[in-house]
């Protein structure tokens, strides 16, 4: 009998909480995810920090704290600050981009400065920790982000992501984690070359550069080095109008070529046209597309239609 899906906490509980900071994570662990998202960027000085971009003005007061650090275009990069300087950064609701109002207005509220940015080693300790109180195990789910971009600024990100999952114990298939990127020659030398053990998942988009890749020959080759699709949720539903949404072959073609798929980003703010709530939306996924894992800013919501649809207990 195949599984029921697997809930990913998208950048934790972040429809409740300001994305990827620890309070975040920790609700989303009690909240019923399986797996907390990593996003991971590095600093100037090479430390890891869970960020979804490689800049810091959506998310942070940087451009106040330290005035004249940004480049010709505007924006405060992470890598041009050392971890030091970064703990010294408060942590807001995101923003829309440019913007002082919040992306999603009705989520924490986006002027409330609680939170910091947290390393990759204290998000671990945290998860590590609570896996021990709860006696559950939540696993992770790390995105090496813009590895061409650390490269050319001469960091190594993906070796540097191992090094810590394995300092935690994560490095052997069975381990409760993920590994995602967008890039798929960095995936592919994630597994040939840097001999990673982790189940890889190849992350894509709606976008031309992935087209050769998400045909069914693309998809047999990429099953050689990963384990898993992980789409945006339109790529795996063709709309009609007065229609039920049905399942494209894109999943048709990932079954084909032994790829799971883990579909993106399911949130009670941004619901397509045909969804009345996000309720619907994810009973859609689990039954009719029948998709492995959902990645979600509202866990909780995830958890509770998994067993209306799969009756887990």
């Amino acid at each position: 009998m195949k599984p029921p899906p697997i809930v990913i906490a998208h950048r934790g509980a972040s429809g409740y909480l300001p994305e990827h900071t620890l309070a975040a994570k920790a609700l989303a662990h009690g909240l019923g995810a399986d797996y907390l998202e990593q996003d991971v960027v590095a600093t100037r000085d090479s430390q890891l920090v869970v960020l979804h971009d490689l800049y810091l003005d959506d998310v942070s007061d940087v451009a106040v704290k330290f005035p004249g650090r940004r480049r010709n275009d505007g924006r405060h990069y992470v890598i041009d600050f050392d971890l030091t300087e970064l703990k010294a950064l408060t942590i807001f609701e995101r923003r829309a981009p440019g913007a002082a109002t919040a992306k999603y207005p009705a989520r924490f509220p986006a002027d409330v400065g609680l939170f910091g940015i947290a390393t990759l080693q204290q998000e671990l300790e945290l998860i590590r920790g609570l896996n021990r109180s709860t006696g559950r195990t939540v696993g992770i789910y790390p995105e090496i982000k813009d590895p061409q971009w650390h490269r050319q600024h001469g960091i190594d990100l993906s070796k540097l992501v191992l090094a810590e999952l394995r300092a935690f114990g994560y490095s052997r298939a069975g381990d409760a984690a993920f590994v995602q990127c967008f890039d798929n020659a960095e995936l592919a030398r994630l597994k040939q070359e840097l001999k990673c053990e982790l189940p890889l998942i190849q992350l894509v988009e709606p976008a031309s550069q992935y087209e050769a890749l998400l045909t069914a020959s693309g998809l047999r080759a990429l099953s050689a080095y990963a384990n898993g699709l992980g789409p945006h949720h339109s790529q795996l539903v063709e709309v009609e109008e007065g229609r039920r949404p049905r399942p494209t072959d894109l999943v048709r073609r990932a079954r084909d070529a032994g790829l799971r798929v883990h579909a993106y980003t399911f949130r009670r703010d941004d619901l397509p046209a045909y969804a009345p709530t996000l309720e619907d939306l994810l009973a859609l996924f689990f039954v009719d597309v029948g998709v492995d894992g959902v990645f979600s800013d509202h866990p909780d919501v995830a958890a509770r239609v998994r067993v209306a649809t799969h009756k887990v207990q």
